[in-house]
């Protein structure tokens, strides 16, 4: 039997040791891709130079619809479908787009209680430190075996289209607009960086497949 691969979205902090935050992974694999390029302007003018020099990178977009649906989880009686429906896999995608909150959510509210409760701090004396700014997380997009691509959400539109009889959701449709991030040499994202470069080498390794499976026509093109 043919292995079915299933795209997915995987949220990762900065220590690569630890666990990862976030992953949801499509349940159905979107039917289509849309992928669309935005190229940077040219210089147009008579006078300008190197119009075939590149400045800024190509930004590659991806727009797609994730359908998903606990019809066949109530079937199998699983708990956590009967008890949310499909909530924890929309609240997993919601928390793609929003940034931590600054008390680090529930389990930063529990590690703060528990060091209270063992005299680590918390006191009203306590040294006070300022908020560091709050980031998006970071989010690959993993599309079969040549495509691991480092992304940013940049749109979400959730329609629930079902419910059962406590108002969970058990059917949604996700459209989603993905921005390729482009990674500069000198970034600390170390996995962003490998995951770019590992699809930048698939693709390279397709187009000279592509080379190999035109030859023929390249030396019928080229009169002798």
């Amino acid at each position: 039997m043919a292995v079915l691969l299933k795209g997915a979205l995987i949220e990762y902090g900065m220590d690569l040791i630890g666990p990862i935050p976030n992953v949801v992974i499509f349940q159905f694999n979107p039917e289509t891709l849309n992928r669309s390029f935005m190229l940077p302007q040219r210089p147009t003018g008579a006078n300008d130079r190197e119009q075939s020099q590149a400045g800024d990178t190509v930004a590659e977009k991806i727009s797609l619809t994730a359908h998903f649906s606990a019809l066949d989880m109530l079937g199998e009686d699983k708990v956590l479908a009967k008890a949310f429906g499909i909530g924890p896999q929309l609240a997993a995608l919601e928390k793609m787009v929003m940034p931590p909150p600054a008390d680090g959510g529930l389990l930063g509210q529990a590690l703060d209680a528990i060091g209270k409760a063992l005299g680590m701090g918390g006191e009203d004396d306590a040294p006070v430190q300022p908020i560091p700014r709050q980031q998006f997380p970071r989010t690959l997009f993993i599309w079969g075996l040549t495509r691991v691509q480092p992304v940013r959400i940049a749109s979400m539109s959730i329609a629930e289209v079902e419910y059962d009889n406590l108002l969970n959701p058990i059917r949604a449709e996700v459209e989603m607009e993905i921005h390729v991030l482009p990674i500069d040499p000198c970034s600390d994202d170390v996995l962003a960086m490998g995951a770019s470069k590992y699809t930048q080498l698939a693709k390279d390794v397709q187009a000279v497949a592509n080379l190999a499976n035109t030859a023929e026509q390249i030396v019928e093109l080229i009169p002798l």
